[in-house]
């Protein structure tokens, strides 16, 4: 019992998130998608590999 405030807050917020009026950018997206290079020109990770984080990959 109780919950029923909190769901009602949650699906409001869904609602909201959902169907409300955000601006999307088509042209950032499609180029995101389409593997090209980011506006800034670096990708977000700072130049690191993450392929020697893995303690597996030496088996």
């Amino acid at each position: 019992m109780g919950r029923g405030r909190a769901k009602a807050i949650q699906a409001k917020i869904a609602r909201e998130l959902k169907y409300g009026s955000q601006h999307t950018d088509f042209d950032a997206l499609q180029q995101e998608l389409s593997g090209g290079t980011a506006a800034d020109g670096r990708d977000g990770d700072g130049g690191r590999d993450y392929a020697d984080d893995d303690p597996q990959s030496r088996y």
